[in-house]
């Protein structure tokens, strides 16, 4: 090539490297001091250009990302994720410089102070996500002006204050995620204008007044959580509308009962949870023809009526919860032969067959009416009899203490307490009774985002402090629901109760997996003794024991201790499915015995129960146990749980 050829070859490549996009100089400055104020530099350190195609920044599986538009000479960044790296500090104001962004992912990390009202400087913004961080201050109305919002996401924070009704300018918006947010009062009418909206997760608030007639405009709805909050009933009639939900939880509603008519066209429905939700009158026959529903959960309301025949073809419903309800009559004898895992009717007033039908069943059957079939029918009438009072147990030898290690094997503390072993396999409908017949645990529920994941026993290797007892904190029971201890054949008197619980679960170290909140209610004897029980922060921090102690009377040899979620907490922080009541042991030790007069028999509690022995196999089938009232009250003692649980968030 001569000289004139290599003259020419050189300018086509200066040519060509002049139109060479590159980032905008301030948008990269900008970037720069956000790393280093987040100390990032180690992970993202900008020796290229940052829109380069080729850096290992840009891939959409990278963390940190940057990605960037180039369509013109200059480019811009519009993709920036943060994600679960642990940044701390404020959102510094050098963000609001990047202006083309599209998608900003700061999720998970323990991001603290406010959002900034420069929020309104990124216009463009489709995608935002700042959940899982330590903010707080207010929701700034200032977010309203991101107005081509495809998804918001501020949930798992500690802002205060109501949602701002600049929120309804967000018209385009799809995705709303403000769960556990710390937000709280009425939820903003302005929200109707929110046409587009297909996913709410508004659990675990402080919401007030009722539940929103204006949600039905929400007709692309496919998921809405609702739970543990201060709204109150009826759900609304023209929730009926809402024919493209699939995902419907709501629960622990106040004041008003509610009907079920609403549910009979949301045929799409693969969750249906309406827990504690003051639900009055008969399940509906159309459900059985619902071909995606998996997992109904009507626990903790007031139906009456009998359970359907047309649930023997369920053919879809893996999960059912009818627990703590009036429902009367004979269980549909081959509900059992169906689909199922799990089945929960406890606390109702049915009878039949209540004997599984297939290995792979899990059944709760405590506290309902006796079964038609036992195998020692004189013995079952006999203990129901004694323990409805009107004879003496005879073949339960009287006690003044039990003591449990729960989740775990048996055990001796440092003072000498002998903890019986409780490490029995739960599942997601479950009662066992221990083999001396001295105490019993049932437990209900289903981790609904990782329903084969949870063996419903928490553990950990590590040490616990604050105890000479290490040993005894190591393992728990959990549950996501419901977890029920009794103590059987205890002679009448007053009673010290003994609760130890240590939090094994979520983390208190300052990365974002420490930011979990566990919350649930206690309840002894019917009564509520713990409300928005958090062991972590009342332990000062996870693996640190804490013992909780009450005094409650026995007045008819049997004592109840009743863990409850209502809805509140956080749901999935450090993992998927974290939350629920919690508990390491339990000890019950008698400190003054009544005589045989009963006027200081304040309450007064009693049980019906039948037990089935298992066959060769080991099968254990409780075939019956049923709550009797209050002294001077109509109600099952279940139904008082039920309708007075708080539902604050």
């Amino acid at each position: 090539m001569g000289f004139l050829g290599i003259c020419f070859l050189v300018l086509l490549m200066l040519k060509i490297a002049a139109a060479q996009p590159f980032t905008d100089p301030i948008e990269v400055d900008a970037l720069n001091k956000i790393i280093d104020h987040w100390n990032l530099r180690s992970k993202l350190n900008l020796t290229t250009d940052p829109c380069n195609r080729n850096a290992p920044w840009a891939p959409e599986q990278a963390n940190p990302r940057v990605a960037c538009d180039c369509s013109a000479t200059i480019c811009h960044i519009t993709h920036l994720k943060i994600y679960a790296l642990d940044v701390s500090g404020e959102i510094p104001k050098e963000l609001f410089v990047l202006r083309e962004l599209m998608d900003l992912n700061l999720g998970q990390n323990v991001i603290n102070g406010t959002i900034p009202a420069e929020i309104r400087q990124l216009p463009k913004m489709q995608y935002l996500s700042l959940g899982i961080n330590n903010l707080t201050g207010s929701v700034p109305p200032e977010l309203g002006s991101l107005t081509n919002l495809i998804s918001l996401s501020f949930g798992s924070n500690n802002f205060n204050g109501p949602l701002p009704p600049q929120l309804g300018n967000l018209v385009s918006l799809q995705q709303l995620y403000i769960d556990g947010s710390g937000v709280n009062g009425p939820i903003p009418r302005e929200l109707s204008n929110l046409k587009s909206l297909e996913i709410l997760w508004a659990s675990d608030n402080r919401f007030t007044g009722k539940l929103p007639e204006f949600f039905v405009n929400f007709m692309n709805f496919q998921v809405l959580r609702l739970e543990g909050t201060l709204l109150e009933g009826p759900i609304p009639s023209n929730y009926g509308a809402l024919n493209k939900l699939q995902d419907l939880r709501i629960g622990d509603l106040h004041t008003e009962d509610s009907s079920l008519d609403f549910v009979e066209n949301l045929t799409s429905l693969s969750i249906l949870s309406l827990r504690n939700c003051r639900i009055i009158g008969q399940l509906p026959e159309k459900l059985s023809s619902f071909g995606n529903l998996e997992i109904l959960d009507l626990s903790f309301n007031k139906l009456t009526g009998q359970i359907p025949r047309s649930f023997e073809d369920f053919a879809s419903l893996r999960f059912l919860y009818l627990g703590s309800n009036n429902l009367s009559g004979k269980l549909p004898p081959n509900i059992m032969r169906s689909n199922l895992t799990a089945l929960d009717v406890s606390f109702n007033s049915l009878s039949g067959d209540l004997t599984p039908k297939g290995s792979g069943l899990s059944m709760n059957v405590f506290g309902t009416a006796i079964s038609d079939r036992t195998s020692d029918g004189s013995k079952a009438s006999s203990t129901l009899s004694c323990l409805q009072g009107n004879t003496r147990c005879l073949d339960i030898a009287s006690s003044s203490s039990f003591s449990i290690n729960s989740g775990g094997t048996e055990t001796e503390s440092a003072d000498g307490t002998k903890y019986d072993n409780d490490s029995e396999t739960l599942s997601a409908a479950s009662f066992y009774m221990n083999p001396s017949n001295r105490w019993a645990v049932s437990s209900s529920g289903i981790f609904i985002s990782n329903p084969h994941g949870q063996n419903y026993i928490a553990e950990t290797g590590s040490q616990i402090t604050s105890t000479l007892d290490s040993e005894l904190y190591k393992t728990a029971r959990m549950s996501p629901n419901s977890l029920r201890y009794y103590g059987f054949g205890l002679s009448d008197g007053k009673y010290k109760v003994e609760l130890h619980f240590a939090e094994i679960q979520m983390d208190d170290s300052h990365s974002w997996k420490g930011l979990g909140r566990r919350l649930f209610d206690v309840y002894i004897q019917g009564e509520k003794v713990l409300e928005d029980l958090n062991i972590q922060k009342e332990a000062g921090g996870s693996k640190r024991a804490l013992v909780k102690t009450f005094e409650a009377n026995v007045t008819n040899r049997v004592m109840e201790i009743h863990f409850l979620w209502a809805g509140k907490g956080t749901c999935c922080i450090p993992f998927q499915s974290t939350y629920g009541p919690l508990v390491s042991a339990i000890h019950v030790t008698q400190v003054e015995k009544y005589g045989g007069s009963s006027k200081n028999k304040k309450k007064r509690v009693g049980i019906i129960f039948g037990i089935v022995a298992g066959s060769a196999a080991g099968v254990l089938i409780v075939s019956s146990v049923f709550y009797l009232c209050w002294a001077n009250r109509k109600g099952p003692i279940h139904m008082k749980v039920a309708t007075d649980s708080p539902t604050k968030g």
